[in-house]
C-alpha cells in the first residue's frame, strides 16, 4: 500500500476516533461535573485534551512509514 493510501485511510481513522472521543470524553466529564469542585473539573478537560492523542501514535507512525 502506498503512502498515499495510508495516509488517506489514516485520516478517516482519525477523524471517527475524535469525534467517538470527543463524545465519550464531554459524557464522561458531564457526569461527573456535578460532584467535582471547579479545579478537578478544569484538571479533568485539561487532561482529556492531552491525553487523545496518545493512542494515536501507532496510527500516525504506519501511516508515515516508507513504501
Amino acid at each position: 500500500m502506498n503512502t498515499r493510501t495510508r495516509k488517506a485511510i489514516g485520516c478517516f481513522v482519525l477523524l471517527a476516533y475524535l469525534a467517538i472521543y470527543a463524545i465519550l470524553a464531554a459524557g464522561l466529564g458531564a457526569a461527573l461535573a456535578p460532584r467535582a469542585p471547579a479545579w478537578g473539573e478544569l484538571l479533568y478537560y485539561a487532561l482529556a485534551g492531552i491525553v487523545w492523542i496518545f493512542p494515536l501514535r501507532p496510527l500516525f507512525t504506519w501511516m508515515n512509514r516508507p513504501e
